[in-house]
């Protein structure tokens, strides 16, 4: 008998973990990604709340630009995802807070219209998610990142010293732009490691802050 033509050929095996780790990882995000849109709603309509338990010094939080970018940034880094996916939960995220806003605020009786600040929701929250989202990286995407964060709060908090600090207090606008260089602080040490890099982070800075300040005015009127 002839053995060698029964000899039987191995079987080919595919190796479905990575597959199994790719739909696990992308499971995870959507989940991520859907809590994020949720909390979004909530908190949106928490601020509006807020305005009438927060204390005085802190209740331009609940109706300032820099509340709701903070929040944003916060629920951006919070779903953990990067490049376009991080500038699309950005606006989606701030628009859902303005959404969620306007639901409460109707609840209790007050006229809002979400169509101003959603429509900015629209135009700069992708760039606040993407910043959001390169927070966690090093180089030269974390100096623009920051740049961004800190120059929204910094800008904030010179506009509304700057505009209304005499029927809102200065404490807010003062605890929040020192949050800003605060942040601005921890990146740089912890992550922008070369000079070139921290005067990228420090002139983009700068220049958000500025154009905050220069264009808020021309938006809540």
């Amino acid at each position: 008998m002839n053995t060698a033509a029964m000899t039987i050929a191995p079987t080919a095996t595919t190796d479905v973990r990575p597959q199994r780790a790719r739909r696990t990882a992308t499971r995870g995000e959507v989940l991520r990604v859907g809590g994020v849109l949720a909390a979004s709603l909530v908190l949106g309509g928490l601020t509006s709340w807020a305005q009438g338990f927060l204390p005085d010094w802190a209740s331009p939080f609940a109706n300032s630009a820099s509340g709701w970018a903070v929040l944003t940034v916060a629920l951006v880094v919070g779903a953990r995802v990067s490049g376009w996916r991080a500038a699309a939960v950005g606006a989606a995220s701030f628009v859902l807070l303005v959404l969620g806003y306007t639901a409460a605020s109707q609840l209790r009786g007050l006229a809002y219209s979400p169509v101003l600040w959603g429509a900015v929701g629209l135009v700069t929250g992708p760039f606040i998610g993407l910043a959001a989202s390169w927070l966690r990286t090093t180089g030269r995407t974390a100096a623009l990142g920051t740049a961004a964060v800190a120059g929204v709060l910094v800008g904030d908090g010179v506009s509304g010293l700057t505009r209304v600090a005499d029927t809102t207090g200065v404490t807010y606008w003062i605890v929040i732009g020192a949050a800003g260089l605060a942040l601005f602080g921890a990146i740089a040490v912890r992550r922008l490691r070369e000079r070139g890099l921290v005067l990228t982070a420090v002139a983009g800075t700068l220049v958000a802050a500025a154009a905050l300040v220069v264009g808020l005015p021309l938006v809540a009127g």
